[in-house]
């Protein structure tokens, strides 16, 4: 439209054509973008259990009940009367407090190694990402890897478990452990090699 056809115009029709450009252009800014498709994760299968140990045992709860039972018997044979509220509330006492140190031990402290990952306490590592696993020292002289942070939320390696050097590919040095540390070294040597090698767990559909 020319400066001449604009003098000429109505102002009615002039300003009618101004809002409706003005829509379109507001139809333009409110027109939804799609979002980006979503990259789902890549879920590692797990495989076999090679290896697991529970961190705690139930049984342990039990000696709550045989204390109480020697007690009891005790206060039973005895020339006094039976004291059932001590006798009840001491019970509760070591019953609870066995429950969760077995709950808790069995949380922090158990292992499970499978074809493809490694669960240490509440924390899973694929074996993918581990680039290294140290061989055992045998020597007198310390190795770097014996004073490294273990896997998993605890700082350092529970009691009466003994530590497998690992370098992770983020470059990160640490120790996978265990109570039977010889058969988890061999089972997790076997399994990173496997893995390693682009074999796919026993049983896989690939």
């Amino acid at each position: 439209m020319t400066d001449t056809d604009i003098t000429d115009a109505d102002p009615a029709d002039v300003e009618g054509r101004v809002d409706a450009d003005a829509g379109d252009a507001d139809d333009d800014d409110d027109e939804v973008v799609p979002a980006p498709p979503r990259i789902p994760e890549t879920a590692v299968e797990p495989g076999e259990v090679l290896f697991a140990e529970s961190g705690g045992s139930w049984w342990v709860v039990a000696i709550g009940p045989i204390l109480i039972g020697a007690v009891l018997a005790m206060e039973i044979s005895g020339p006094g009367q039976v004291h059932w509220p001590v006798i009840t509330i001491f019970g509760l006492i070591v019953i609870g407090f066995s429950v969760v140190q077995v709950f808790a031990a069995r949380r922090h402290v158990s292992v499970e190694l499978t074809e493809t990952t490694l669960r240490q306490g509440t924390r899973t590592v694929a074996l993918a990402d581990i680039e290294r696993i140290y061989p055992e020292n045998n020597g007198a002289a310390p190795q770097k890897w014996e004073s490294a942070p273990a896997l998993g939320e605890l700082h350092g390696v529970p009691r009466r478990r003994k530590g497998v050097g690992v370098e992770l590919s983020t470059g990160a040095i640490a120790q996978a452990w265990a109570r039977d540390v010889t058969r988890f070294r061999t089972e997790l040597s076997e399994a990173h090699l496997a893995v390693r090698l682009g074999l796919p767990p026993r049983g896989s559909t690939e």
